[in-house]
């Protein structure tokens, strides 16, 4: 009976893995780095590498220009001067030792230096040999002998030497490169990688020097798009050695014109650039700071025009400096607009300006061409570029990160002190050009940004938390920061004002730090200049003539100053101050209308931007001899031919329309077990008024009809109807469990809630209670859906309620997929991961979905999610090993057969290119790992794909939809993608509103050699498999369920208050995970995150819950 709650113990999760504990990892072998380097003289005379101890890869940092195609490096000190080596491993001597000579064809230029770095064999692969370039800066050196060669790298052992992760080589991905095949090869790289945004350079030494020969490439990543290959030189780390290289074009389907938002760089410059770095003081100083002390009239002066500044560390030319340039600048002076201080901290900066190197801008054009690998010189390259096409752009408009913002333009307002406006977003990337060439392009987008009105601050404020009127402000705010008026106001810290109470012609600057609970205008007193004590109230009365019309309000501290505070009505939020937080249900709704544009008013926005940006009107590009082309990117693409749905009963046919309907068709598979114990609580609105019974009566009579029309099993049309009473969800949801289980005496199979209204907390409360106390799936409807009773929105909620009961909808059947597995020829699991983080300023914890296809056609999919540490892009191997493990049983009890698969398809969500590697090297590696201890002999080869929407990538096609929109199917594999890695663009769904967002699909690993097309058909047919929607969606579901499930898993978390009052429930998050190429953890939480992250609550599992589709 179920007269209480009954008690659900969970099931040992151990139990249900068949497979041995993973073995104890024995400890690597003790290894020594060493460094030695060697000067080859004019005559190809080569120095000897002394005798090393344990085996260990050995790499190369040859002070080169450039690679060529086979990924043998040229020995360079110009551009012109060649010298091929070749790199050969002698006979040991000794055991456990090696010797490795270089030897050259041809003679070199005197001081040619190179590079050998011991790497520990557990960082990388033994025994294997790569290459990369490094230029050299310097003088030429004496030649060394061989004997000095061996003293100097005997000496330096006892010497630090630079970390193996900044001095690895990267793979030659340019065409006819070959890398190995084998998964093992994969390695391991840091789990705590550096940033790039701070504002000190991570090699710079205690006296704020570098070396530029030999430090990381100082580059901003954030602001252009480089691919794995890139990204690991910009990271100093090796690239993993078995990226696959770009097939030939697809022929799927029809050829299909499509015009991209891009536009190609025609003109690179003709003369020398010479790139300079730039130490401000102790070269750890503030950006605003050494923006400043740069654009000094002192600086300017001695440097005259043509100068090109990163506001950090670099700046470009191309004047040459025959002398490194120090200056002290004082930006008191009376010459720099200041005013001398009467007592205190000098304002006087040094800055020295030191040339380092010649931008190379011919080996960017050989690496385009196909001729050489990517390496720093491309990357510093790539860098001057991407500054250059910013510098005039940036002193005109509001910049933020890859996006300008003019003022003047029409305001679009949000709600609660918050407005949006049109601004324009530029990229360059490096384009796939065709016949196996590339091209420097710029993707040029509109850009939807978010700012504070231009409102005095306290209007702001009375907005920002919708208090009724400023009395009502002021009572709030006397509950402290605390309460949720103040965590509301914490949004303002930061916030850059402005103050005119000393007169209409005196505007003082300031940034608010936070503002002061407990001390108003009224009550806060301070000693003046006459020794009195007197409040902040008649001080503006009596010096400044200002009467404070709300003396109660809490007072805002300032930046500036130790103990500068001002009252909020004296200050004004400046214009174009971004509003960086996530928006509410109501905000995000408004940027949807005002964002949302077909493709004709998008290209004009597009123009738009084109005409803020000014290409062929930039004084700065002409100066340096730079032209982009005014035209827009047109490229061949193609259409994918549209699968058949297929159901039950009836197939649709959607063709390039990408829609069908429901009606006359059957499920493909419905319910597993007939529905016989189920129930439905009604939740009566908060102002009263109890729904009508008839009416809910009437909409379960026609979701019975309904579902069993769509071949739904339905044993008993009269469930058990409860009337929900109180504010106690969890209550509810007891009440409806004990009363279905006993009316049927049976464990209840499906909760039916239906609410007054769309409430996100009382949903999660729901979710939360059912699935994590009683483990039973559950099925949400607003009433006012009910009172209406539409056919099409039962059919629609009968979807959702087949795929929770363990049915599915309908398959595709295309050209080849006819069979009984599909497309699959071999026994294929597919995985999805997705991990999403908290809201900015918000301390919740990452959340980790994974998602495996639980049946042959890969239809259905299991769906298991865990907290993954403080914004942990990389989901950990505690996760993988716990959510995968039951999900690989599953599979191998149920469509396995008892085995398991050939091979796994492994979709991954939500990250950006610079942890592209880490997807490979961290997650992949923990799967096979864990496989491992199943069976040692096991090795299931992986495909490895990252899907992403994050971009600005649009289709413009010929001929598209009635709207101008691709249609679905369309598919672009140049123009704007990668010229040497495999990746492409592919449209596959019909949009409803708005431009189409094509989705991005960049192949990792692929260890079956699986085709582009059998790839690019099998994404493309299974959106059309998305188990609750009549048309095609725009990504693969494997990772769209993982997006869903990582949101829907919010209320799981021990930690989430779901309450509507008080401070704001730690459940915000953005709907997507991270794609900040530059930052983000990968395994390790970032400094000052929480530390009791707690785990999410467990689903008992006694009605299969965990294999159930319970996120839909």
């Amino acid at each position: 009976m179920f007269a209480q709650s009954p008690l659900i113990e969970q099931a040992d999760s151990e139990s249900w893995w068949p497979f041995p504990s993973p073995a104890q990892t024995a400890p690597s072998p003790p290894h020594h780095d060493t460094t030695t380097t060697i000067d080859i003289a004019a005559t190809g005379q080569v120095g000897l590498l002394p005798a090393i101890g344990t085996p260990s890869t050995i790499t190369v940092l040859v002070s080169t220009r450039f690679c060529d195609i086979d990924g043998h490096p040229y020995l360079l000190q110009t551009a012109h001067a060649q010298a091929k080596p070749s790199l050969t491993r002698s006979p040991s001597q000794h055991n456990q030792q090696s010797s490795y000579h270089l030897t050259t064809l041809n003679s070199t230029t005197p001081g040619t230096s190179v590079c050998l770095v011991n790497i520990p064999p557990n960082n990388a692969n033994t025994d294997s040999l790569t290459a990369t370039s490094n230029t050299m800066a310097g003088p030429p050196r004496p030649v060394a002998s061989t004997k000095q060669v061996v003293a100097n790298s005997q000496n330096s052992s006892s010497k630090s030497t630079r970390s193996s992760a900044s001095s690895s080589g990267s793979r030659s991905d340019a065409p006819g490169s070959r890398a190995a095949s084998n998964a093992g090869s994969i390695a391991r790289s840091s789990r705590s990688v550096g940033g790039y945004d701070g504002n000190k350079d991570p090699e710079a030494s205690s006296s704020g020097t570098r070396n530029p020969a030999t430090s990381r490439v100082l580059v901003d990543p954030k602001n252009f798009d480089l691919g794995v290959a890139g990204w690991s030189t910009v990271r100093g780390t090796s690239a993993p050695g078995v990226m696959p290289a770009r097939p030939n074009p697809s022929s799927l389907g029809q050829p299909v014109k499509i015009g991209l938002n891009t536009f190609r760089l025609k003109k690179m410059p003709s003369s020398s650039v010479y790139q300079y770095d730039i130490i401000v003081g102790d070269g750890a100083e503030k950006r605003g700071l050494m923006t400043r002390v740069w654009a000094s009239k002192a600086v300017q002066k001695e440097l005259g025009h043509g100068w090109i500044y990163d506001g950090n560390k670099l700046a470009w030319s191309m004047k040459k400096l025959d002398r490194e340039l120090r200056l002290l600048v004082d930006l008191d002076s009376a010459e720099e607009g200041g005013k001398p201080k009467k007592s205190g901290k000098e304002n006087k900066h040094r800055i020295v300006i030191k040339q380092t190197n010649t931008v190379g801008i011919q080996v960017l054009t050989s690496y385009l061409a196909g001729q050489c690998s990517f390496d720093n010189t491309v990357l510093e390259s790539i860098n001057f570029f991407d500054h250059l096409l910013r510098e005039f752009p940036r002193t005109r408009y509001t910049s933020i990160k890859r996006n300008f913002f003019a003022k003047g333009e029409t305001r679009f307002d949000l709600g609660n002190a918050v407005e949006a406006f049109k601004g324009v977003y530029q990229s360059l990337r490096i384009g796939h050009a065709g016949a196996k060439q590339a091209c420097l392009t710029i993707n040029v987008d509109v850009a939807n940004g978010t700012f504070w009105k231009e409102l005095p601050v306290h209007m702001a404020a009375l907005q920002l938390t919708g208090r009724r009127d400023i009395n009502d402000l002021i009572q709030a705010c006397k509950q402290g920061e605390s309460s949720r008026t103040g965590q509301d106001l914490k949004k303002m810290r930061k916030l850059h004002v402005v103050a005119k109470h000393r007169g209409k012609d005196t505007v003082d600057d300031y940034v608010i730090e936070r503002f002061l609970y407990g001390k108003s205008a009224r009550d806060h007193k301070f000693e003046n200049e006459e020794g009195k004590m007197i409040s902040v109230y008649d001080l503006f009365a009596q010096k400044y003539n200002v009467r404070l019309q709300f003396p109660d309000l809490p007072l805002a501290k300032m930046t500036k100053g130790k103990n500068t505070v001002l009252p909020l009505e004296v200050l004004t939020i400046k214009p174009n101050e971004r509003y960086a937080f996530k928006m509410d249900e109501r905000q995000t709704s408004n940027m949807i209308k005002f964002a949302v544009e077909p493709p004709p008013q998008r290209w004009k926005a597009v123009e738009h931007g084109l005409n803020m940006l000014h290409w062929d009107k930039d004084p700065v590009l002409k100066h340096f001899g730079v032209e982009v082309s005014k035209s827009k990117t047109m490229v061949d693409g193609r259409l994918i031919t549209a699968p058949k749905v297929a159901f039950g009963t009836g197939d649709a046919k959607p063709g390039t329309s990408g829609r069908w309907d429901l009606k006359g068709k059957k499920f493909l598979t419905p319910n597993t077990a007939p529905l016989k114990s189920w129930g439905v609580c009604v939740v009566p609105g908060r102002r009263g008024g109890k729904p009508d019974k008839s009416i809910v009566q009437n909409f379960i009579t026609e979701f019975c009809k309904i579902y069993a029309g769509h071949g739904g099993k339905v044993e008993s049309k009269q469930p058990e109807f409860s009337l929900a009473t109180g504010d106690d969800v969890g209550q509810w949801v007891t009440m409806l469990w004990n009363q279905t289980g006993n009316k049927f005496n049976a464990r209840p199979q499906l909760l039916v809630f239906i609410l007054p209204d769309k409430d996100s907390v009382t949903y999660g409360r729901i979710k939360r209670s059912a699935e994590c106390r009683y483990g039973v799936v559950t099925q949400c409807l607003q009433y006012a859906h009910v009172q209406k009773c539409q056919g099409q929105y039962i059919s629609n909620v009968c979807m959702k309620v087949n795929a929770k009961l363990g049915g599915s909808t309908a398959r595709a059947i295309g050209a080849k997929s006819g069979g009984a597995t599909g497309l699959f020829t071999v026994p294929t699991m597919i995985l999805g991961a997705d991990v999403s983080h908290a809201a900015p300023g918000s301390q919740a914890s990452s959340m980790a979905a994974l998602t495996c296809s639980m049946d042959r056609l890969a239809i259905r999919y299991a769906a298991a999610c865990q907290t993954n540490g403080y914004r942990v892009e990389m989901m950990t191997t505690e996760n993988i090993n716990e959510m995968l493990k039951p999900m690989m049983q599953s599979w191998v009890a149920g469509p396995g057969g008892g085995k398991f698969p050939s091979r796994i398809i492994y979709f991954r969500d939500g990250v950006s290119e610079g942890q592209y590697a880490h997807v490979l090297q961290q997650e992949v590696q923990d799967m096979k790992a864990l496989l491992k201890t199943a069976d040692p002999n096991l090795n299931i080869p992986f495909i490895v794909v990252v899907g992403s929407k994050r971009h600005h990538v649009r289709f413009f096609p010929e001929k598209g939809d009635r709207n101008g929109n691709p249609l679905p199917g369309t598919l672009v594999e140049t123009g704007v993608t990668h010229p040497y890695e495999n990746d492409f663009y592919l449209c596959g769904h019909a949009a409803i509103k708005g431009t189409a967002r094509p989705m991005h699909y960049h192949v990792l690993l692929n260890e079956v050699n699986m085709s582009n097309e059998e790839l690019q058909t099998m994404i493309y047919e299974h959106s059309y498999q998305y188990i609750r929607a009549t048309t095609p969606v725009s990504q693969h579901p494997a990772i769209y369920y993982a997006h869903i499930a990582s949101n829907r898993a919010v209320p799981h978390d021990p930690s989430w208050s779901g309450s509507s009052d008080g401070a704001p429930s730690v459940a915000s998050r953005p709907r997507s995970g991270s794609q900040s190429g530059s930052q983000g953890n990968s395994r390790g939480s970032s400094s000052g995150a929480p530390t009791d992250i707690q785990k999410l609550l467990p689903m008992p599992n006694q009605g299969n819950i965990m294999t159930s589709m319970w996120y839909i």
